[in-house]
């Protein structure tokens, strides 16, 4: 990865949504999100499993991602996460994922479409790679 962004970046989250709605996506979970989410809304994980997550092939890998809604909002947007506390990686991490840090290009992009991205608060290169290495220590699921 480039070190373009050894002097951190500045993002705060203007809660607009835009990550969460709007646009079909995925939302692909560990199981720490899926026990995290579970517990939260008093679930038990296998049940959480099969009322709130779906199975998607992606040339021939499986994930688990969450549902969404007709619309492609979030299966859990309801003017607002309604699972914030509890909300996964993936969602807490945003944009600091891998491929928004290739190069300052591909953080440019993000910057162009995500109005918190690029302003407010300096992130440093260490929290920033904090959340890079999480995701390693915390892999999707890949179901059978």
């Amino acid at each position: 990865m480039d070190e373009f962004y050894s002097e951190g970046l500045k993002f705060t989250c203007q809660r607009c949504s835009g990550c969460c709605r709007h646009e079909a996506g995925y939302v692909f979970l560990s199981q720490v999100d899926i026990d995290r989410m579970a517990d939260h809304l008093g679930m038990q994980p296998a049940k959480f499993i099969k009322k709130h997550c779906r199975v998607i092939n992606i040339s021939g890998f499986k994930r688990l991602s969450l549902n969404e809604k007709a619309n492609f909002d979030c299966a859990f947007w309801d003017n607002g996460c309604t699972v914030y506390e509890a909300r996964p990686l993936q969602c807490r991490s945003y944009p600091f994922w891998a491929h928004n840090l290739i190069n300052k290009e591909t953080w440019d992009n993000v910057v162009q479409s995500c109005p918190g991205a690029g302003q407010g608060e300096l992130r440093s290169k260490e929290e920033i790679d904090k959340w890079l290495e999480q995701r390693l220590d915390e892999p999707f699921v890949n179901p059978k």
